[in-house]
């Protein structure tokens, strides 16, 4: 049997950590709560917490009437295609690290890291003329190579420490029986490190997702806006509609969050495995 402290301590714990999350979850669920509220119930009575009817015209409104579904699918465009394209060069450039240039690649990586050290702010002027230069402003694929240039360092330094776990007998062995270089990286290689390709693969799409900065530097185009500037132009309007702030506020949220609770797990696993040297 536990002792009566150990079971004291475990019961102190367990309620921490439900005020914890209670305290972490509780915006979230006031900004569900109140964007399905009816029109003009935030502003006579904002503190109350139930609605008095559960409606969604904020929802209606933000996206047929502000054309909030045009700013998603942008995001949803750029946000795949800057995952598939950094997750297609950054997995081949890791292994190509980790089994042909072991020595060079271990300080080739800590270079490509490097990157981040300079706040995003610094690079806004480089980047808006260099694209500039090559008639890629407002435009979706500017704003691709822009998230590329830092999503696919970011990729190889965390995709070289899942591909490190990998055997080098297990190559081996399909040499012996006769795969070429490809079959084993695609057959052998890529089936062992899915995990550690997922979890890259969902933190590059929400980082993709929810850029801002740069979003907002390079395209001024409102059929070509993402989610994230969308979003901060209803704050900056005129006349701030409370409701159709939280209704977009959900649409931009919630979808990440619904991912991370069906991934989690493998999120988890694939961290776990690339911490393994």
């Amino acid at each position: 049997m536990k002792k009566k402290s150990s079971i004291f301590g475990d019961i102190i714990s367990y309620l921490f950590l439900t005020v914890a999350t209670i305290i972490a979850v509780f915006p979230l669920v006031w900004i569900v709560i109140s964007s399905l509220k009816g029109k003009g119930e935030l502003t006579s009575d904002p503190t109350r917490f139930w609605p008095k009817v559960l409606t969604l015209d904020y929802f209606d409104h933000v996206i047929n009437g502000l054309n909030f579904a045009v700013n998603i699918k942008n995001s949803l465009l750029i946000a795949l295609v800057t995952t598939f394209i950094a997750i297609v060069i950054s997995s081949m450039a890791a292994y190509g690290i980790v089994r042909f240039f072991p020595k060079l690649g271990a300080i080739m990586s800590k270079l490509l890291i490097t990157t981040y050290i300079f706040p995003p702010i610094l690079l806004a002027i480089p980047y808006s003329i260099a694209m500039a230069k090559v008639g890629l402003t407002n435009t979706t694929t500017g704003l691709i190579i822009v998230y590329l240039s830092f999503s696919v360092p970011y990729a190889v330094w965390l995709l070289v420490g899942f591909f490190r776990t990998v055997p080098i007998e297990i190559e081996e062995a399909a040499r012996i029986d006769g795969a070429n270089k490809f079959t084993v990286f695609f057959k052998i290689v890529l089936p062992l490190v899915a995990p550690g390709i997922v979890a890259t693969a969902i933190y590059t799409f929400i980082n993709a997702w929810n850029e801002f900065l740069y979003a907002l530097i390079l395209v001024n185009d409102t059929s070509k806006m993402t989610v994230a500037v969308a979003l901060r132009s209803l704050n900056g309007a005129e006349i701030l509609d409370w409701g159709d702030m939280m209704a977009a506020s959900v649409l931009v949220v919630i979808p990440s969050v619904i991912f991370f609770c069906f991934i989690q797990n493998k999120i988890a696993g694939g961290l776990s495995e690339g911490s393994v040297k």
